[in-house]
C-alpha cells in the first residue's frame, strides 16, 4: 500500500504533466491564431468605417487572401470629422508584409462566401506610396452591403414580378383563340386559307414545269434562251464595236478629235465671253457701251409711242388698221373682183373683143 507521501509525489507529477500540456497547448493555439510568429514585430494599423456589422474582435485581416493579422479592437468614435465613418477598427498587422501595405492601400469588409464570417481585406493592387508604418489610416474602400444588394434588387424583382403576370394574361389571351396571334394559333380557317394557297402554289409550279403559260414558256421554251442569247451575243459585237472605235459612237468614245474639238470650242467661248466683257466686238459693244444702250432705249420708247398711236387709229397706218370703211372698201372690191371674175369665164368676148382701125 503506498504511503501518503508517493501519493502526494504521484498526484503533483500529474499535474506538472497537465499544466505543461495545457501551455504547450496554448503556445501552439497562440502561434496558430498569430500570424507571422510569436516573436514577428506588429504594427498598429486603422481604418474607419460607416458600419461594422458582423465584424468580431480577433477576426482575420488579409491581403490578397494570405491572414497578416487580425482585427485588435473595434469602437465608435464620437467626432464630427468622423460623422460618416464612426466606427474605428484597429488591426494588428505583421511586418513580414510590410513590402505589400502602404499607406494608400484600402480596406474593405468581406465576407467569406454568402454566410461566412467578415474579415478586413487589403487591397494594394493600386497603391503606390510609401510603406505603411505603426498608426497609419488606410482609407476604406466601401462595398455593397446584402442588405443593399437585396433593396437594389426588390425593384427587378417587381418589374420582373408584373411581366411574369403579364406573359401569363397574354399567353392566357392567345390559348382562348384571342387576338390577331390567338386567331393565328388556334383558328383552322387560316390554316385551310395557308393550305389551299400552298396547293395553288404547287399547282402554278407544276405548270410552270410542264412549259403552259407565259412563264413555262419562259423557263422550259429554249426559243426565249436562244433570243437572249442572241440579243447578248450582239451586245458583245456592240461592247465590241465600240471598245474598237468603229461607228459614231466608237468614234465619240475613241476618237481624240471630238474631245479635241470640244476643247477648243469651249476655249473659243471663253475667248468670246472675254471680249464680251472687255466691250470688243458688236456684242462687247452693246453690253458694255453706254451710248448704244441709251440709243436701243430710246428707239424702244418711239416704238413703244408709235404702237400706242397706231392702236389709237392715228395717221393713215392707224386708220387702216383701226377704220372699218377700209374693210369694208376692200370687202367690196373683193366681192367685184369676183363678180367680174365671173363674168368674163361666161361671157370672154364682151370683155376681149378687139378693135383695129385704119387710119
Amino acid at each position: 500500500m503506498p504511503s501518503q507521501k508517493q501519493l502526494k509525489w504521484s498526484q503533483l507529477k500529474v499535474g506538472i504533466t497537465v499544466l505543461a500540456a495545457l501551455t504547450t497547448l496554448g503556445v501552439l493555439i497562440f502561434l496558430m491564431s498569430n500570424t507571422g510568429g510569436l516573436f514577428t514585430p506588429k504594427i498598429l494599423l486603422r481604418s474607419y468605417f460607416d458600419n461594422a456589422s458582423g465584424l468580431r474582435v480577433g477576426a482575420p485581416v488579409r491581403l490578397n487572401g494570405v491572414d497578416i493579422g487580425n482585427v485588435l479592437t473595434i469602437r465608435v468614435v464620437s467626432s464630427k470629422a468622423r460623422q460618416l465613418t464612426p466606427v474605428e477598427v484597429t488591426m494588428k498587422v505583421s511586418t513580414k508584409y510590410h513590402e505589400s501595405v502602404h499607406k494608400d492601400s484600402v480596406t474593405l469588409l468581406s465576407t467569406a462566401g454568402v454566410l461566412g464570417e467578415t474579415y478586413i481585406d487589403i487591397d494594394s493592387s493600386q497603391a503606390s506610396g510609401p510603406e505603411a508604418q505603426n498608426g497609419d489610416e488606410l482609407p476604406i474602400r466601401d462595398r455593397p452591403d446584402l442588405q443593399d444588394m437585396m433593396r437594389a434588387g426588390q425593384g427587378t424583382l417587381q418589374n420582373m414580378d408584373a411581366l411574369l403576370k403579364r406573359m401569363d394574361r397574354i399567353i392566357a389571351f392567345v390559348e382562348a383563340g384571342k387576338g390577331s396571334v390567338g386567331k393565328l394559333i388556334y383558328d383552322p380557317t387560316l390554316y385551310n386559307r395557308v393550305a389551299d394557297t400552298v396547293n395553288e402554289f404547287q399547282g402554278l409550279v407544276n405548270e410552270i414545269s410542264e412549259g403552259k403559260g407565259s412563264l413555262g414558256k419562259l423557263v422550259a421554251d429554249e426559243t426565249m434562251y436562244n433570243k437572249v442569247n442572241a440579243t447578248i451575243d450582239k451586245v458583245n459585237v456592240i461592247v465590241d464595236d465600240l471598245n474598237a472605235g468603229k461607228g459614231t459612237a466608237g468614234k465619240f468614245l475613241k476618237d481624240p478629235t471630238l474631245y479635241n474639238n470640244a476643247n477648243e470650242t469651249i476655249a473659243n467661248v471663253k475667248q468670246l465671253s472675254a471680249d464680251i466683257n472687255a466691250g470688243k466686238g458688236a456684242m462687247g459693244k452693246l453690253t458694255k457701251d453706254q451710248e448704244l444702250a441709251n440709243k436701243l432705249e430710246n428707239t424702244v420708247n418711239k416704238l413703244s409711242a408709235l404702237a400706242d398711236r397706231l392702236d389709237a387709229g392715228e395717221g393713215t397706218i392707224g386708220k387702216m388698221l383701226r377704220d372699218p370703211a377700209l374693210y369694208n372698201n376692200a370687202d367690196q372690191m373683193l366681192v367685184e373682183s369676183r363678180e367680174l371674175v365671173k363674168s368674163v369665164r361666161e361671157n370672154p368676148k364682151k370683155y376681149l373683143t378687139i378693135h383695129l382701125k385704119v387710119f
